[in-house]
């Protein structure tokens, strides 16, 4: 389980960014974080793993209270935290294989990861995982010749690989068109029910979220404004969240993809 306790992110200039924000999300669970800009969605992802240091407040995975580690001990409870990004965050020049394996560099010893010589065992999973995700025929391609899709689906391979508890993921389909956008949310939905991992959203859109994830948290200004299901998202709700505007739209384009989707079923 994942637990955030009073979470707390002040800047220098005084702008908060987070104001006593408080979770508990179970493992298993698919949760998005909705907002507008500003609202401290990825400020909350990253006070998680310590990127942004939060300036009060606990944030626990499992019995580790992870706001009090040393560096060191922060770095080894990082491998248990897979983060998916926006912007891809793969070596260009490396191949699919190699960015993968990547996602072990914190469990191999310091001349193994400059060498890049992963135990067979590792190997064996990157190929697995790279099957599941449909691009095992492109292992041996540099990450410079993939699509948006297939590198966000190599940035998923490099996070699983880590043998996380709970999957950080900041905005994974602003970049994508909306038929790639739902492919790419199925699938970290599957794979999050398939392993039992927790998993935390950022997202932009309120519609695909609505589609795939169990559980909505709006932020507002730093706050958790709603914590509910995705049928509870009502268009004074959305309001709240993100002020005034038509939010009919949004909900029926949420009833048209279930309908597709019951028809394809």
């Amino acid at each position: 389980m994942l637990r955030l306790d009073k979470l707390v992110k002040t800047y220098k200039t005084g702008d908060q960014a987070l104001k006593a924000v408080e979770l508990d999300i179970p493992n298993g669970q698919v949760l998005a974080l909705i907002g507008p800009s500003g609202a401290g969605k990825s400020t909350l992802i990253r006070c998680i793993n310590r990127l942004v240091e939060p300036t009060s407040g606990e944030v626990w995975l499992g019995d580790t209270e992870l706001t009090r580690l040393s560096p060191s001990r922060l770095r080894r409870e990082r491998r248990r935290m897979g983060m998916i990004f926006q912007e891809y965050a793969l070596v260009e020049r490396l191949t699919v294989m190699e960015n993968v394996l990547s996602g072990r560099l914190g469990y191999v010893g310091f001349w193994q990861s400059l060498t890049r010589r992963f135990p067979q065992k590792d190997v064996d999973e990157a190929f697995r995982l790279l099957d599941r995700v449909g691009l095992l025929h492109m292992a041996d391609k540099r990450a410079d010749e993939l699509s948006g899709g297939q590198r966000q689906r190599v940035g998923i391979c490099r996070a699983l690989i880590q043998d996380p508890a709970v999957l950080l993921v900041d905005e994974p389909t602003a970049s994508l068109d909306p038929k790639t956008s739902r492919q790419i949310m199925r699938l970290i939905c599957e794979l999050c029910a398939e392993r039992g991992l927790a998993a935390i959203i950022n997202i932009h859109d309120v519609a695909l979220a609505q589609m795939f994830v169990q559980r909505v948290i709006g932020l507002r200004l730093g706050a958790v404004v709603y914590d509910g299901p995705p049928d509870g998202l009502t268009p004074d709700k959305l309001t709240e969240i993100y002020g005034e505007e038509d939010w009919e739209a949004t909900i029926d384009k949420v009833d048209d993809e279930d309908e597709e989707a019951e028809a394809i079923a």
